[in-house]
């Protein structure tokens, strides 16, 4: 989302040379979240030029009607919203199906008992320490003490938790050091910054 995309296939060629890991990609419906992002020709051009994985953020009513979509799109993992899902787990087990990884994201205001049950069903958990929906928002400092449970529960039940909203070189470094293994990065750490993006990742990745 935070991407150039006057020119997005070669914004995601350098990105992809730089190393990162993972292309991530917002959905948005102006419903579920105040905003519009990324179409579907967006999506199918990323996922022509990269054989990184590609995953797919759903801050969507319903995702349920999409995720076989975007499975037979060649995402590679699906996240949806359980507060935007009647039935969360009848839709991540359709993801599993589909050969691809499950995650669900949690609002800010969403807690873990909230969605404990379905924690034995997914692959990944990435918090939300923004509210969602528009980039360059300032960080939600409460949603610690969330984070700090889901890596508790990550080793009993085995998935990845993953963090997205403001995460800057200082969240990077402090958060990995409680056990969060995955950053989505948008302007607070990669895109806008000076230099390349392989020498900001590699100072990233040194913290």
């Amino acid at each position: 989302m935070c991407a150039d995309f006057s020119n997005l296939e070669k914004e995601t060629q350098e990105l992809d040379q730089a190393g990162i890991d993972i292309f991530h990609m917002d959905f948005m419906d102006g419903s579920f979240v105040p905003n519009f992002g990324m179409g579907l020709q967006d999506f199918e051009l990323v996922r022509s030029v990269t054989e990184k994985p590609v995953d797919v953020h759903l801050m969507i009513q319903e995702p349920s009607k999409y995720v076989e979509k975007f499975a037979d799109l060649g995402a590679d993992i699906i996240y949806i919203h359980p507060e935007a899902d009647r039935q969360a787990a009848r839709t991540l087990d359709i993801i599993q199906q589909k050969g691809k990884k499950a995650g669900i994201a949690l609002n800010p205001g969403t807690s873990v008992e909230m969605i404990q049950e379905l924690l034995p069903l997914v692959d990944y958990v990435m918090v939300m320490t923004v509210n969602p929906g528009f980039a360059g928002q300032k960080y939600l400092s409460y949603t610690n003490s969330k984070i700090e449970k889901l890596v508790a529960l990550s080793k009993e039940y085995d998935f990845d938790v993953m963090v997205d909203g403001a995460i800057s070189p200082e969240k990077i470094e402090k958060l990995s050091k409680i056990g969060v293994t995955g950053f989505v990065l948008g302007t607070s750490a990669l895109f806008g910054k000076t230099g390349t993006y392989q020498e900001t990742l590699e100072k990233l990745r040194a913290l």
